[in-house]
């Protein structure tokens, strides 16, 4: 195998996929704007995904509990694909579509804010959160990929990136994450 080759051809694909991805930058705005509001009206920030998705939602919870790149106060984030005891319970008694539903309602409040990951923005448990949270007034964030799936529209504010390998997919929405983390950071260490 011509590693050279395969090198070159995956950071071709990114940098297409990022330069695909510029007409989004003004949503990526309004999706911080939304986050540091929230945060500075005493709200929180619940995160979902699967898979590799539910890594990029761990991620954002624990960056803004801990600290981004600087040190500010501990702010509220947490990852509904975070505790292993709450997602098999819900998954073993209510199925596993219903993992980020039962979460939502016992957690979410009026005010706060769910942001999803989705690679295709097909997973029946991510739309049903998204329409759970709806429910209880959750301000939804969904950042998906490929055409958005079945998810597409239904967030108050989504990102669909312009890719269809989901490995380009998750780099964006790793870029999009570390994008709003920054102005939480600049809003929160003044």
């Amino acid at each position: 195998m011509n590693f050279t080759s395969m090198v070159e051809a995956q950071y071709s694909e990114l940098l297409q996929t990022v330069e695909a991805s510029r007409a989004g930058i003004a949503v990526v705005e309004q999706m911080a704007q939304a986050v540091v509001k929230a945060l500075r009206n005493g709200n929180k920030i619940l995160t979902a995904g699967n898979g590799g998705s539910a890594a990029d939602a761990l991620h954002m919870a624990e960056e803004l509990v801990g600290r981004y790149r600087t040190n500010r106060p501990s702010l509220p984030g947490i990852s509904l694909a975070a505790d292993v005891t709450a997602v098999t319970c819900i998954s073993n008694d209510f199925g596993y579509d219903q993992v980020f539903v039962r979460q939502i309602e016992g957690l979410g409040k009026p005010g706060d804010i769910l942001v999803t990951f989705s690679t295709s923005g097909n997973s029946s448990n991510i739309f049903l959160a998204i329409e759970a949270a709806k429910r209880a007034k959750l301000f939804t964030i969904n950042l998906a990929g490929k055409d958005g799936g079945k998810c597409k529209g239904l967030a108050d504010i989504e990102w669909i990136v312009p890719a269809k390998n989901g490995a380009r997919v998750q780099e964006i929405h790793t870029w999009v994450m570390h994008t709003i983390l920054e102005a939480v950071e600049i809003e929160f260490s003044k």
